[in-house]
Formats: structure tokens, sequence, C-alpha cells
């Protein structure tokens, strides 16, 4: 049984392979104290909601972008797992995927495990759109060469600093809501955020393949993908987990341990 963990800024998702077999996903809130033991407990209460044990993991990949909960992650892993079966994603994992950003390293562990999983998946040309704290277009060529991408607000992060820089703007709900013209505050923000983000989706993926001269595939990952794919047509798949799709075939090729997995 492998555990891949992908740690972002605002959640912590978890999700737990046996063979090419999805067991489970979970999601909680990144806490930045939060000790190897507290992420142990968290692990074994997942394992025991399917049936299995904190025992039967046999290796744990990690992908972070928040570095003090990724040494919690590590630890974690050395002191109830195996110490030497840990993969952290990085610019030191021979992916398999020419990186062409001017710095490879910039380029985010979650942002990497995407590509990966989403070329194995569909192939080029490619852009793959995440939903988290912020928005991530990352795009894939047709040979599998990772190009770059575009980063923006999210929709929580568009929302929360509009409510902290106007007093009199309340924090919303993020939900469509039924009409685009508001007939009050909450629906008028509703209304802004919401459908400016899939026109801003529409517009940003039009460019993109207008750039690339290209009519590339169009996938959707991260929190808000479902919702915001309901209402634009440019997203053509909804793949709620990518990013740990991405670590599970990553640990495949950097740790050459394919014992673990039907390939």
């Amino acid at each position: 049984m492998f555990l891949a963990i992908d740690i972002g800024n605002t959640h912590t998702s978890f999700a737990l392979y046996e063979l090419d077999n999805l067991l489970g996903n979970w999601r909680v809130t990144s806490i930045i104290s939060r000790t190897e033991d507290e992420i142990a407990v968290q692990v074994n209460f997942f394992c025991d909601h399917i049936g299995k044990k904190l025992m039967d993991i046999s290796a744990v990949g990690i992908s972070s972008v928040v570095p003090n909960l990724t040494i919690a992650a590590r630890r974690m892993a050395e002191k109830y797992i195996d110490k030497h079966k840990i993969m952290v994603v990085g610019s030191h994992c021979d992916t398999g995927m020419p990186i062409l950003y001017d710095d490879p390293q910039a380029v985010g562990a979650d942002r990497i495990c995407n590509a990966v999983a989403g070329y194995k998946k569909y192939g080029g040309p490619l852009i793959i759109i995440d939903f988290g704290t912020a928005n991530t277009f990352d795009v894939i060529s047709g040979k599998g060469e990772y190009l770059g991408g575009v980063i923006s607000p999210g929709l929580e992060t568009s929302a929360a600093d509009l409510h902290r820089r106007a007093a009199r703007l309340p924090k919303i709900e993020l939900e469509f809501p039924e009409r685009i013209i508001g007939t009050n505050t909450v629906q008028s923000m509703k209304s802004g955020i919401m459908f400016s983000s899939v026109d801003s989706i529409n517009g940003m993926v039009h460019r993109i393949r207008e750039e690339l001269n290209q009519k590339a595939r169009v996938i959707a990952t991260g929190g808000y993908a479902s919702i915001i794919a309901s209402r634009t047509k440019v997203i053509e798949y909804v793949e709620p987990t990518l990013v740990l799709d991405g670590v599970r075939l990553l640990y495949t090729i950097c740790k050459g341990d394919t014992s673990l997995f039907d390939n």
C-alpha cells in the first residue's frame, strides 16, 4: 500500500493506493504547527476507515509547498513507516519530463505532479488548471515538455482579500448566484468573484491556445475544479486526485520501486 501526501498552503490531501487502485482520499486543513505524531494519527484514522492499518503502508510520496509541514510529514514517515521508502518531490527527481522553466527548481512540486500525471493519462498538448490558493495553469507540449504556465489568485484568495480590504464587504460562500446582476451585496460579490473566475479561465485558455497555435486539451483539478467546470465548456475533464496520482507515478520513476505497483 502506498501513501501519497499533497501539502498545500490551505489544505493537505492524502490518498492510499494498493497497486494501481485508489482506495481512498481525504483532505484536511494545513496547520503549520502540526507534528509528525499528529499526522500519524490522521493517517491511522484514514487507514482504519478503509479497513487497513498504518503498518500496511509500504512507501510514502510527499508533494509540498509548505517547508515546515514537509519536515513533519517526512518525520512521520520515517518514524512510523520506513525511512528508506520515502520520496519528497523536488527538482532532484528525474521526472522524465523536460522542464523548460527559466529556473526548473522554481516550479512547485504540485505543478510537477500535475504535469506528469496529466501527460501520462491524456498526452499533449495539455493545459492543466489547478484551483487552489492560487489558480495555476500548467502547459505541456505534444512532446511531453513542461513549457511553463500562469499563476493567478484563487477563488478563496480573491474573496478573502476583498473582505479584508473593504470594511463593509462580508465573507461569502463561494457559490454561483442565480443571476449575474446582484440585488444585494452578497449576491453582487458572488457574481463578481465566481463569474469573473469563469471568464478568466475562458480567456486564459484562449490566449494559451493562441500562443501555442494548437487546440490543447484542458483538464482541471483542485478544490473548486468541479464547480467552475460546470460553468465553462473549455474544461474537458476534471481529475480531483491528479496531484496525488502524480506523486504515486513519480515514486515509481524516482525510487524505481516498481514492485509496489502494477505499471
